[in-house]
């Protein structure tokens, strides 16, 4: 198994503020001696019948590399924007039909336009940003002017925007090619990526397996190292449990951290935005310093600079504290082997300095699960009921979706007030177990990802599910009390299936969550230490 230094040694071109002499030749000769040119230069002789085979199937450092340093050799000129568009084209077309994780793919000949444009950009002197000719694929419930969002819904199979969100119009800002959408489940209800338009996503790490949700394709995508980054959104899990699933960090950040829009609605829609997934935290940081920082539009989005995040992540940890919330007491039912895999993982936080103990919120969990369900109504019906009222769109709709909106429509407005008064004695708990504790960490979820021709998993340790998110209970409490959530990955079962753990700061405190889960990486190593066999 290669090490991230066999794979990127500091031998190899490193960039520097020189002007880069753009010639065909010193491009090839950096990418010969960084191995890109692909499978060729490790055989005996050279290529052969044998050799062009396996430079057809081996992926190109190109795509297996870090986004920061894949932005770094993009910026030096090391490597051209086409090549990094081919290269992970290429990938694509391999890649992809196995997992079906990216959709709506884009004509290769207008993408290889657009990465020509970004190169003519850079000879000119115009460089737009640390994405510049990265590709893209947003979550398809996130708008793209001039490639459809489908959102998953046969309803809006054929729609395509005029607009683009806010998060989309920053990254096209800072240079990136958007390449396609990453697949959702419809409308991003539940936490299994599978729609009516597109189909089944796959596990990266095991293609019988789900993928999570609603990022899944996302997540998978990234582990596939089909981006180099990712953009999600979460309301249920949806950046923590397809990363868990995959290997892979998923940050859901503070309320109001990440502008979402533009929408009609701007002052109540708090429980589900966009947040970055990487294969590193340094990545996904990156990332989050292009989504994050204020917009006009959106009144309550953090008007902190988002520079913060570009800095640097290390810290030390020497006598940190962490509150173990587990399965809260036994109240959270979990599959054989979830509670021990994600306990092994503590150990990555106690190496880097920091102290585990046992802890317990004084809040009764049964009604943050009525809370939940109250809120979680009211928004989706908040937004689908024109698609109800109308018996023939009604008709595509999933059978969720409908539950969701029924359960709203019966909905009086005392008790949404209900729901929000115990929503922030959630919080209050939580901000009270912070007096005592620096972060607190759970699973990411309560089950290993399941069969993927399986809808949800209809119980857990034999404990019934009575609603089709219900397996998902533990990522409600970060959600509903709108703080900083990492998934970082805690290793695999005796099956190969990953997992990972929610490590949870306090309110705002994004960039100490962040930093911490660096520390952690870089104790620990998952994600470059077992890739998916598909690779």
């Amino acid at each position: 198994m290669q090490t991230r230094d066999e794979l990127f040694p500091e031998s190899f071109p490193q960039p520097d503020d020189q002007p880069h002499d753009p010639a065909a030749g010193s491009r090839r000769d950096f990418l010969r001696n960084a191995g890109l040119l692909g499978a060729a230069a490790l055989l005996p002789g050279g290529l052969g019948a044998a050799g062009t085979a396996m430079a057809a199937q081996a992926p190109s450092d190109i795509v297996m590399a870090d986004a920061v340093a894949l932005s770094a050799w993009i910026k030096a000129r090391k490597v051209s924007c086409r090549e990094v568009m081919s290269a992970f084209l290429d990938h694509i077309e391999r890649i992809n039909p196995k997992v079906n994780a990216l959709v709506s793919l884009q004509e290769r000949d207008g993408l290889l336009r657009q990465a020509d444009e970004r190169d003519a950009q850079l000879a000119r002197g115009e460089y737009l940003g640390w994405m510049h000719g990265m590709p893209q694929a947003p979550k398809d419930l996130t708008a793209t002017a001039g490639i459809p969002t489908t959102q998953g819904s046969p309803l809006f199979k054929d729609y395509v925007p005029r607009q683009d969100s806010i998060i989309v119009e920053r990254v096209r800002r800072q240079g990136a090619i958007l390449i396609g959408k990453s697949n959702t489940p419809e409308f991003g209800l539940g936490s299994a990526t599978y729609n009516t338009v597109f189909g089944t996503t796959l596990n990266a790490y095991d293609p019988s397996r789900h993928a999570g949700g609603s990022s899944g394709g996302a997540a998978v995508a990234l582990a596939a190292r089909m981006l180099p980054v990712a953009d999600g959104s979460d309301m249920m899990g949806s950046l923590r449990n397809p990363a868990a699933w995959n290997n892979v960090f998923g940050f859901r950040p503070s309320q109001g951290r990440v502008p979402f829009g533009p929408t009609g609605e701007v002052f109540f829609q708090q429980l589900g935005y966009e947040g970055p997934m990487g294969r590193t935290v340094r990545d996904l940081a990156m990332l989050l310093s292009v989504q994050a920082g204020h917009d006009a539009r959106v009144p309550m989005s953090s008007s902190e600079d988002p520079a913060v995040f570009a800095g640097s992540l290390q810290r030390d940890f020497r006598g940190t504290r962490i509150g173990w919330l587990g399965d809260f007491r036994g109240y959270l039912p979990m599959e054989a082997g979830v509670l021990e895999l994600c306990r092994q993982g503590l150990k990555g936080f106690e190496a880097v300095g920091c102290t585990v103990e046992e802890a317990m919120p004084e809040y009764p969990m049964e009604q943050l699960w009525q809370t939940w369900l109250t809120l979680r109504h009211w928004l989706v019906a908040g937004l689908a009921t024109p698609l109800y009222n109308d018996p023939a769109k009604r008709a595509l709709l999933k059978p969720e979706a409908v539950w969701e909106i029924e359960g709203g429509l019966n909905l009086t407005g005392a008790d949404v007030w209900r729901a929000t008064v115990q929503r922030s004695k959630w919080y209050e708990a939580l901000r009270k177990l912070f007096e005592r504790y620096d972060y607190l960490v759970l699973p990411s979820a309560q089950v290993f990802p399941f069969d993927a021709g399986q809808h949800w998993p209809a119980e857990i340790a034999g404990r019934r599910m009575d609603t089709y998110h219900r397996w998902m209970e533990v990522v409600t409490g970060g959600t509903l009390a709108g703080l900083p959530i990492l998934n970082v990955p805690v290793g695999f079962n005796a099956q190969g299936l990953p997992m990972g753990v929610q490590l949870m700061g306090k309110a705002q405190a994004d960039l100490a969550v962040l930093q911490l889960g660096h520390a952690y990486e870089q104790a620990t190593g998952w994600v470059q230490a077992r890739r998916p066999a598909l690779l």
